[in-house]
This record gives structure tokens, sequence and C-alpha cells, in this order.
């Protein structure tokens, strides 16, 4: 029997070697057990005494009361701990599409991850949305196929679909012993060693397992499925490994079988780093099974931060370079500042500077975080996740140097190896990049009970906005109401709830609206346009040509390019270059339908003539002027955000579906059989989605469960159009 005691406490070993660290994220669709998996591995650590339940709402990692009441993670958390004399830094992360941004930006700053998959559902909607942000950033992952135990846990189809829907290459690991109800552990293929965890109630708390090493009293149906799936793994290490399979030919010619576990578990790891292939264990966190082998995976497999390049953070050397990618507000601290250390050495009580907003901030303290508990140290050297109080200036996307001389000097190697150049001052060149925020899909206004709270929900917005840069916030021109812009229903409900309970406001909300976009018919072109004011006694004037023609992508990213023509190109000096660049960015950011911003339209500037003594503002304000009057003369129309549907159901409730779906102006894609479950594949815009999980639950009787995902801006019907315009115009 295996037992995992003797772990050492977090203040035992401060500072790790960097090759012991692995900053790692947990990622998977909703409901797939992200947090139950990230709540063992703190038990089987050491870490906590006591077993946290989603349900309970009693996690570690949830700690936020509206992540504990709905059973869901909202906020990706971080969590340090150790596991046999490795650091491991997690980030727990939503599983829910509307906090997409949440995995964006922990991914942006982690070396590997754990892609977690629900056995009897395989890949799932939200799986290859994470998946797509991992390979955006070349992560390493390693596949947990967790909830072995259910019934309809199927090991072939969930690899199967890791190939065909992710395009990933499984490596496969474990051979799971026993199936649904009596699933007990896991067949170790690199040592053929059985990993049986006897659990004689449910309170068992899977601490200790029994290892052995298989042998001919084994079960022979078993020992022949252990037997080919290891030969199959040494053929495919062999055939995604040079090194590997010139040790087979070489020393193991005569028996690929004879291959030490170490050797195979080498080539395993250059694989996984090299992005060739992906590790797949498997077992039920639930069930308290499968969840120390895959912490032995973890370090074994996923890469330390020294073996992940980052070529800018070679030109700081031994000098602190370090990104800030989360921000939360804590009553009595003030900002909390997430980074992630790539170069240097942390230390409280200093002062650092900030290369994005140009200015110099005092630390004055420095944590390991660990959910929402944390632990003070005096330093944190390279390779770390630290948490950081006195940043009061610092969001989400900033580099942070020890100075602002450092940052110079790390620009004067860049441009002496032929680096970045310039972009804004000398030290833009060195500036790690920061996270996309997508655009927000909903919108709808926000007021406090009275006037009185007007400034205290300003400053919760303002708060709620460094913690959250995909929550946006604006103020409506016209009526002077403040509009909360957000990712989903949900999304916005949790901002709504936050603010109540966090800063004891009861806010009123308006109708959610969706977030349209508008684009242009016709190509327009716009001859000489004139711009001629004095303003403060000097006279300004400005010329223009251009021309705006529609593009045909519309998808959710697509977005309008501004380009000049080869004679005017070296004609214009950078700063009058720059001047009509955001005078036609700025354009774009209002239609002349309603007022949504500008998507698909390519600008061409031809001419731009001005007199003496104009200002770069004044040659912004008329080529936005300009590139209106296009719109406007183009003609306009109305693009909506489709979404990609997917709902599990059972079959006798599918046609209730799909009843609900075809007055939803639905298209169905495709329908899939999933075990005993229909799983319905479909576009429909988001208009039509407002309240539909009470619909499903109410038509289903609750038995079903659905994801959207934004996929695609699309040309409103003009039936649709014209009746939301003349809905906008009070006439309907």
């Amino acid at each position: 029997m295996r037992l995992y005691h003797d772990v050492k406490s977090l203040r035992a070993v401060v500072n790790p070697d960097v090759s012991k660290i692995r900053n790692i994220g947990i990622m998977a669709h909703i409901d797939a057990g992200k947090t139950t998996t990230t709540e063992r591995m703190l038990y089987y650590s050491g870490y906590t005494r006591a077993l946290g339940d989603v349900d309970d709402g009693d996690t570690v990692t949830d700690f936020m009361a509206q992540e504990r009441e709905r059973g869901i993670t909202i906020q990706s958390a971080a969590v340090t701990f150790d596991w046999k004399n490795h650091r491991i830094n997690l980030i727990d992360t939503p599983g829910h599409v509307d906090f997409t941004l949440e995995v964006e930006r922990a991914l942006r700053v982690l070396d590997g991850a754990v892609a977690v998959f629900d056995a009897s559902a395989g890949v799932e909607a939200q799986t290859l949305t994470v998946w797509r942000q991992a390979e955006k950033h070349h992560i390493p992952c390693v596949c947990f196929l967790n909830k072995m135990d259910k019934p309809t846990a199927n090991l072939s189809f969930s690899i199967e679909s890791i190939k065909q829907k992710l395009k990933a290459n499984p490596v496969l690991l474990q051979i799971p012993v026993g199936s649904g109800k009596s699933f007990t552990g896991v067949v170790d293929l690199l040592t053929n060693q059985k990993l049986i965890w006897k659990l004689k109630s449910q309170r068992d708390d899977g601490r200790g397992f029994e290892v052995k090493s298989l042998g001919p009293a084994d079960d022979p149906e078993l020992l022949q499925v252990v037997g080919e799936a290891r030969t199959a793994l040494i053929e495919q290490v062999a055939d995604l490994d040079d090194a590997f399979a010139e040790l087979l030919l070489t020393d193991f010619s005569d028996n690929f079988d004879a291959v030490p576990a170490i050797r195979l578990q080498e080539a395993v790891r250059r694989v996984t780093l090299a992005r060739k292939g992906v590790p797949v264990l498997c077992g039920s966190s639930l069930r308290n099974k499968g969840v120390q082998p895959l912490l032995d995976a973890i370090t074994a497999y996923l890469p330390a931060p020294s073996e992940r390049h980052h070529d800018l953070v070679k030109w700081y050397k031994d000098d602190l370079c370090a990104l800030a990618f989360k921000v939360l507000h804590d009553k009595q601290r003030g900002p909390l500042v997430f980074l992630r250390i790539y170069s240097g050495t942390l230390k409280s009580q200093t002062a650092v500077h900030n290369i994005n907003r140009n200015n110099t901030e005092r630390m004055s303290r420095l944590l390991v975080p660990f959910a929402d508990q944390h632990v003070e140290i005096p330093s944190m050297p390279a390779g770390n996740i630290a948490l950081t109080v006195g940043l009061k200036q610092t969001v989400t996307g900033d580099t942070i140097v020890s100075s602002k001389a450092a940052a110079a000097a790390a620009a004067r190697r860049a441009r002496s190896d032929g680096g970045t150049g310039k972009k804004r001052g000398e030290e833009a060149g060195v500036v790690l990049s920061g996270v996309e925020v997508p655009d927000p899909v909903f919108f709808c206004t926000i007021e406090p009970p009275t006037m009185a709270k007007q400034a205290d929900l300003e400053n919760a917005l303002t708060c709620l906005q460094r913690e959250d840069p995909s929550l946006k916030v604006r103020v409506d021109p016209d009526s002077g109401q403040t509009v909360l812009c957000g990712m989903g229903e949900l999304h916005i409900e949790i901002i709504h709830d936050r603010i109540r309970r966090e800063y004891g406001i009861e806010t009123h909300l308006g109708p959610l609206q969706v977030a349209y976009r508008e684009t242009i018919l016709q190509e327009f072109v716009l001859d000489a346009d004139t711009l001629d004011r004095t303003v403060g006694g000097r006279r300004h004037v400005v010329t223009v040509e251009l021309s705006v023609r529609p593009e045909v992508a519309t998808s959710a990213g697509a977005s309008c390019d501004v380009a000049f023509t080869d004679e005017l190109q070296g004609q214009l000096s950078p700063d009058m270059r720059e001047a009509v660049e955001n005078g036609v960015q700025s354009s774009y950011l209002q239609g002349p339908l309603l007022g949504y911003p500008i998507q698909g339209v390519s600008t061409l500037i031809q001419s731009v003539s001005t007199e003496a003594g104009t200002s770069p503002a004044m040659v912004s304000a008329c080529v936005s002027r300009c590139m209106l009057k296009a719109f406007r003369l183009a003609g306009g129309k109305l693009l909506e955000p489709l979404m990609s549907l997917e709902v599990t159901v059972s079959e006798d409730r599918l046609s209730a579906v799909l009843a609900d779906l075809a007055q939803r102006r639905g298209t169905v894609r495709d329908i899939q059989s999933r075990h005993d479950d229909k799983v319905l594949l479909a576009t429909v815009p988001l208009a039509e989605m407002m309240g539909y999980s009470t619909v499903l639950r109410t038509v289903t009787s609750g038995n079903a469960t659905f994801s959207l995902e934004l996929d695609t801006y699309e040309a409103m019907n003009p039936q649709e159009q014209s009746s939301l315009l003349k809905r906008r115009a009070g006439l309907l």
C-alpha cells in the first residue's frame, strides 16, 4: 500500500530550483471535474486536511459566494503546493463560455496544462475552445479522462474524439481496471504495474492505494489488453521521437518490450514538450481514484519554466521582467496584482517600473497565492507566480521591470540583436504581449438606487473593470445612462450580483440587448472633402479623398483595415499618418444606422492635404467626419451575432428541443449520437437565445445540457432589420 503523507509545507520550500517548478492550468468544458480534480491534488499533497466538494460549496479554489452557490468556476484561482520535491503553481480555470477571458489570461502565463474530459462525453464544445487557446500559446498538455466510474464512460470513444475533434495525437499511458461502478484503478503501461484503490466506504479518501506488477495470476483478458496497448505505445512513441526509435533499434531490436520504463518515460516527455503528442491518463476525481498518478505525470511530462523559451526575456538578463495577468480587489489590502516572473527576482518593499503606464510604483508586500488565502514572503525568483500588494495603477497585460533604466538597457540589447525595433518610445520593443480581450456581445443599462450612490457605483465598476477586462462600461451620449457590456447573460448577472454583495449597492439593470455590428452595402468613393475651421484664432484646413468598400469576412474577429496609396505613403509624416489612422479607427466605433461598431470594411486613403499650422487633432477629426459621410452614402446593414449551440438531450426529448429551436430561427447543422443521448449542433442568432436555459429546462424536464459559443456575424435579414430599426425609433 502506497501512502503520500510526507509533504513539505509551503513555508519550508520558499524558493525551489527552477527545474522543479511547474506552472500549470486545469482547463475543460463546464462540469468535467476541473475543480474536484484540483481539490484532490491539494488534499493528496498534504495542503488541505479535508476533501472539498463542489456540491457542498466548500472547495478551496471556488471561494466566491457566486461560485459556491452555482457550483461553477467564475474566476481563475491560483493555488501553490508541493508534490514530491516539485513546486506546482496551479490555476483552476472556468469552463463556461462567458468567462473565456479568464482561461485566456491564465494560459498566457502558464507553461503547461491539464485538459480534463468527462470520459462519457469526450471532447465537448468548450473543450475545443480552451484547447485552441492552449495551442495559440504553444502550451504542452496532459489529458485526464475523468469520471471513469460513470456507467457510460468509454475510453476508446474519448481517445477517438481527441483525435477527430482536437486533431491531437493522444499517447495512452494507462488502461482502466474495471468499468462503471466496478472501476477500481489503472494499469501503468510504462511500468506494467497495477494501481488499485480499495476503498472500503464512500468516506475513504483514496490517499492509499496498492501498487503491484502484473503477473500470470492476473486476469488473462486484462493482460492481453495491456500487452497490446504497451506495444502500441512503444511503436507510437518511436514514430514520434527519433532518439527513442534509435534506442529501440540499437539496444532492443530483439524485444521492444524490454525497453526500461525510465527510457520510455523520457521519450514521452520529449514528445510532450515538442507538442507532437499528448499523454492520456484516466481516473475518477470524485471517487478519489487516479489523481496521484496525474500529479506524477504533471511533474514528469510538463515543462519547467526554464524549458519554455521566451525570446524577449533574454534581453533582460538577470533584471526583473514580469507580466501582470490578473487583478483582484481586497477590501483591506486594495488591488492585488498577480504577476508571472520571467526573469530576475521580485522583492517586497521595492519600487518597480510599469512600462505600459510609464510610471513607477512601490510594492509593499509579496505573497504566495493560495486561492483566497495568502502566505507572505520576502522575495520570489524567476519562474514563479506571485501576488503583489501596492501596485495601484497596474492592470492586466502590463509589463513590470525593476527600473526605467533596466527597460532601456533591454531595449538597447534588443536593437543590437536586430530585435523588434521601436513602436512607442524606446522601451516598446521589450514589452511582453498582453491578453487579447474579446468584444462584448450583450449590453444593458445600470442605474444606482439613488443619485447619492452614483459615485459609489462608478467606483465599483472601475474596480470590477480592472479585475475583468472583458467587462466594458460606457456612458450613453444621448441619455447619459451608464451601460454595461459583457460576454453573456451569466456574465452580466454575476457582475450585478457582485455589485450588490461586495459593494452594498442595490442597482437596477435595464433589459438585456444584443451588441450588433454594422457594415456597408457597397463601395463608395468620397471625392475631395474639405474641413475649414478657425479654433482659438488659428485656421485649420484639411482636404481628404478616400474610398470604403465592404469585405466578405464577417467572422467574430473580422477587423476593419486602413491602407494608403503608394504615392501618399511616401508623402505623409509619421505624425500625420498616425493622425489619419486615428481618425479612421474612431469612425469604425460608431456606424450610421444605430451607432454599433463597424465591421468588415476596408478603407483606402487616396489624398490628404493640409495648410500650414493645421494640427494632427484637426486632421483626425476631418478624416473621421469624411468616413462617417462615406458610410452613410455607401448604405448600411446590420450584422447579428450567430452562436454555435450544442445541446445534449435524451432521444425522447429531442423533438421538443428541435421544435423550440425552429421558433428561434435556428439552423441544425448535425445530430450525433452519444451513448443513449443525442447531441444537437446548431447555429442560432444570439437575439433569440435570451433565457434559453429556463426554456430548455422546461421542455426537457431538466434532462438536457447546452453550451453556447460566438461563431460569426451575419447580415440580418431585411425583415428583422426593419423591425429592429422601427423598435429603436419608437415606431413599434
